[in-house]
């Protein structure tokens, strides 16, 4: 009898022993995972910073590699190597309560797709970046420039609003629910039929999506067009995907419609060239010298600053009962030089007429009837 009670004895005398040894096991568990989590922020946080130290050195030495890089695709990295490195330590981790485990997995695979789609979108930047630093807006002659960064606005947007259909897609595939696999399959495939739906419900939102694809092709502004619209003189400084942002001269901001510029007519003073001609309109008393006003036009814009050396003339354009009209004609490179230009000419011709023929300025003539005739008509 005794024998047969010993081993009983035996096995519960073990258990408190068996217990604390499965309990200090699992404890070295979570403090290997907690140091594998610590471990995996720090390897993150040293590989992003040692990759785009470099490539912040890269750029100080030379213009011609990561343009944009730090500023576009800094965040989305580091987001990325953090959560690799977790995912890489994830297995480690214990058995959570209430089977916490999957749930955790998938939430870093979701988050990865994310930061994926964060980067691609950043990508885009850094590739705008890189090709619009050949085409200086800034420049003289910037026609070219212009029409390409019209051009990579537009397409730009076009691509991040397909990178953002084809995240919610991935995000949709990373489910293992073969269901969940069909909506995200469908969210692509149902993309034109949902364009289809919402072209017909807002028309004027299609219309404008549609202006601002024949805009970007056809050309008929572009970014930093000089334009006069419904009676406004203006730059463009801004195409957006439903209207465009014209900065007026004096500062303020005229927002129009991208369909507008289609089914409208408008002026835009450098759609071929910046190059442009001027007027400075003079009314003067017949009796002014023509030719020496003529002159004394040459002798004031042949060294003007802003005078671009191809267009100077005066010209007698109307004559009125009580005054001659002249025209000044002069060019310059740019309309802001070509208005200046045609300031300070009007300002110094008509210093010119005021201190050299004074009498020269517009009069008003009567004349009195003969006293004989006066006189005949009294009563």
């Amino acid at each position: 009898m005794p024998l047969k009670i010993l081993p009983s004895l035996a096995f519960h005398f073990a258990s408190p022993a068996t217990e604390a040894a499965a309990a200090l096991q699992i404890r070295h568990r979570w403090f290997l995972a907690i140091f594998l989590v610590c471990a995996a922020i720090v390897l993150s946080s040293v590989v992003h910073y040692v990759v785009f130290r470099l490539i912040r050195r890269k750029e100080a030495q030379t213009a011609t590699l990561g343009w944009g890089l730090q500023q576009y695709l800094g965040r989305p990295a580091r987001v990325i190597f953090l959560l690799t490195c977790l995912m890489a330590v994830l297995p480690t981790l214990p058995d959570l309560p209430f089977n916490l485990n999957p749930i955790l997995r998938q939430g870093f695979i979701m988050a990865i797709v994310v930061a994926l789609g964060w980067f691609a979108v950043g990508f885009v930047y850094v590739l705008q970046q890189v090709t619009l630093r050949r085409y200086d807006i800034t420049a003289e002659d910037n026609i070219q420039a212009r029409r390409v960064h019209t051009q990579l606005q537009l397409i730009r947007r076009l691509v991040i609003g397909f990178i953002v259909i084809l995240t919610a897609g991935a995000l949709l595939w990373s489910f293992d629910d073969p269901r969940i696999w069909h909506y995200g399959s469908g969210l692509l495939a149902s993309a034109g039929v949902a364009s289809l739906i919402l072209a017909t419900a807002a028309k004027s939102t299609a219309a404008n999506i549609l202006a601002g694809l024949q805009i970007a092709f056809t050309e008929p502004i572009r970014i930093d067009d000089v334009v006069v619209v419904q009676g406004e003189w203006g730059r463009i400084e801004e195409i957006n995907s439903a209207y465009v942002v014209i900065k007026i001269w004096d500062l303020r901001r005229l927002i129009v419609p991208l369909s507008y510029f289609i089914e409208n007519s408008f002026q835009n003073w450098s759609r071929e060239s910046t190059d442009i001609m001027g007027t400075a309109f003079l009314h003067v008393d017949y009796s002014v010298p023509v030719e020496i006003l003529r002159a004394q036009l040459d002798t004031i814009v042949h060294p003007h600053p802003l005078w671009d050396g191809k267009v100077c003339g005066l010209q007698v354009t109307n004559l009125t009962e009580n005054s001659m009209e002249l025209r000044c004609l002069m060019s310059s490179h740019n309309s802001s030089r070509n208005f200046d230009l045609r300031c300070d000419v009007r300002e110094k011709m008509i210093a010119f007429i005021r201190d050299n023929y004074p009498d020269a300025f517009p009069k008003t003539r009567f004349s009195a009837l003969p006293e004989t005739i006066t006189e005949g008509k009294k009563p």
